[in-house]
């Protein structure tokens, strides 16, 4: 007579099915964390082109300033050079001594700063357009275009050139306010950088759809400037004066006309 030995059969099909769901739920972890992680760089990425935008956005606002006049501490600032006293008349004296007076008057309703409009002196003294007197370093950012012109030497001559700036310094009064500290720490990690290439005059047409500003093929003269920014991701731990090696670095560059 035979028997129908089934003992043990429910604990193996439990032990396999708990296998099965183990290895499924390891899976959807797997997935679920790279996904996260995923995510998580790309917002990176997104973040870093942002502040790559701005960077272009920082050197195209230096050069109109530094055209129609740049805001200064007249207090403090190098570029309110004084007639020369071994040249100067009584009225250029007097003229120095009255625009120092507004300039101060100006800065006292605005923060301590006034706009510099002398167009008396040359720039970089007085405002002006702004012409290829730095040397550009070699950075990480700097080294990512490939199609500046160098010259004799191997230099390529810049306008302006601001490196290593903290996104952090902009953000921080919003984030301090709201307590989110944390938050501020990776937000030091991107930085961003610009620079600027004075390439010579061009015509251009004006354009625009406003009531004061009519469509027009008229051309008219202008100054060019390259202008080059870079959005910059430094690894976790890099200090405020760290820029080399950075872990995400997006380089965008675009084209300024300044009418003359």
């Amino acid at each position: 007579m035979k028997r129908n030995n089934q003992k043990g059969f429910t604990l193996i099909l439990s032990l396999v099915l708990l296998l099965v769901m183990s290895l499924m739920g390891g899976s959807l972890i797997v997935i679920s964390s790279g996904d996260h992680q995923s995510n998580n760089t790309s917002d990176e990425y997104q973040q870093t082109f942002y502040i790559a935008e701005h960077a272009l956005v920082e050197a195209e606002k230096y050069v109109i300033n530094e055209m129609i006049g740049p805001w200064i501490n007249p207090g403090e600032t190098t570029r309110l050079q004084p007639p020369n006293p071994a040249t100067a008349t009584d009225a250029e004296n007097e003229a120095h001594t009255d625009y120092l007076e507004s300039l101060t008057s100006e800065a006292n309703l605005n923060g301590g700063f006034a706009r510099h409009t002398d167009a008396i002196h040359p720039w970089p003294v007085g405002r002006g357009t702004p012409i290829n007197v730095v040397t550009l370093p070699d950075t990480p950012c700097t080294n990512s275009f490939r199609n500046l012109v160098r010259n004799d030497a191997g230099e390529v001559m810049v306008s302006v050139h601001k490196s290593n700036l903290n996104f952090g310094d902009v953000i921080a009064p919003i984030l301090m306010n709201e307590g989110a500290l944390d938050e501020l720490t990776h937000m030091r990690r991107y930085r961003w950088e610009y620079f600027a290439i004075n390439v010579g005059r061009q015509q251009f047409s004006g354009g625009g759809s406003s009531i004061k500003k009519t469509t027009t093929n008229v051309q008219k003269q202008g100054t060019v400037y390259k202008v080059y920014g870079c959005g910059i991701l430094m690894p976790k731990g890099s200090s405020d004066a760290a820029f080399e090696n950075p872990e995400i670095l997006i380089p965008l560059e675009t084209l300024v006309i300044l009418s003359t």
